[in-house]
């Protein structure tokens, strides 16, 4: 029996601190991602803002949002309409007046509201407008259970295999992504796949912001760590790629074996401090 399900992973120029222009945008990607018969869609890091927090800075403020916010709203229709899961990477708003998130919202095909994550591992310059996020939520969808990382957490391998051990078949990992670091790029979703038996996909930015050119090159890999799909260089692309989660249990068992054969009792090392 197959658990069959196909993403659209989009790779888009957002408009920096242009919500209306970037919100259109991923409205018109639903509207495709629709066409194709899209069961999940994921779009890139803070793709209702752009993402440069040195020309950003504290407009982040202005820009964030409450989960069930505005971006939320609109999502929450399209998703009913097109009946399709979606993950919107944006500027969330702590509990706390003036905390923010580089967090997501993950919208179900009914427009319910199904969560939130916020990106654990801060790069650079977000650590000075952005709180880290501690946790790492598993959504559970009549497919299969889907687990979601930020940008620079794919690049820890705990965060995958936390996520992994909490139950997640699948791994999406919005990113805006320089290109300088494309050889970084280029090894962390597979590397990611293969040591957890599971899809993991990447889904990167295009465009420039300041000095920063983001690249797309969105891609998907299998359990085994075998790539099953790329978008191209440079482009505004939607990339979909049909996957088969049954297939997740027959690697883990057959091919894959390293959550089988892990020794946590000697893993102590891995919690201190480097």
């Amino acid at each position: 029996m197959s658990r069959n399900v196909t993403v659209g992973l989009v790779q888009m120029d957002c408009v920096l601190m242009d919500k209306e222009k970037n919100l259109n945008k991923m409205s018109e990607y639903l509207e495709e991602a629709s066409s194709k018969n899209v069961d999940i869609i994921c779009f890139p890091e803070m793709c209702t803002t752009g993402y440069s927090p040195d020309l950003i800075k504290g407009k982040y403020l202005d820009l964030a949002e409450e989960p069930d916010g505005e971006t939320f709203k609109l999502l929450s229709e399209k998703a009913k309409k097109c009946q399709m899961y979606i993950a919107a990477p944006i500027v969330l708003k702590g509990e706390m007046p003036g905390v923010l998130y580089n967090g997501l919202i993950m919208v179900g095909k009914d427009g319910a509201l199904m969560g939130t994550y916020n990106k654990t591992h801060l790069w650079a310059g977000e650590r000075f407008w952005f709180r880290a996020g501690c946790d790492y939520p598993v959504f559970k969808t009549e497919f299969g259970n889907v687990g979601m990382m930020i940008c620079y957490d794919g690049g820890f391998p705990e965060v995958s295999r936390i996520l992994t051990l909490k139950g997640a078949e699948l791994i999406l990992c919005p990113s805006a992504f320089p290109i300088w670091d494309k050889d970084m790029w280029d090894i962390y979703f597979a590397s990611r796949a293969l040591e957890n038996g599971c899809f993991v996909a990447g889904i990167n930015r295009v465009g420039t912001e300041g000095s920063c050119q983001m690249f797309g090159d969105n891609k998907i890999f299998n359990p085994r760590g075998k790539k099953l799909a790329e978008a191209p260089m440079y482009e505004e692309a939607l990339l979909t790629c049909t996957i088969d989660l049954e297939e997740v249990a027959f690697y883990r068992e057959n091919e894959v074996v390293y959550l089988r054969d892990r020794r946590p009792e000697t893993y102590g090392a891995i919690a201190q401090l480097y």
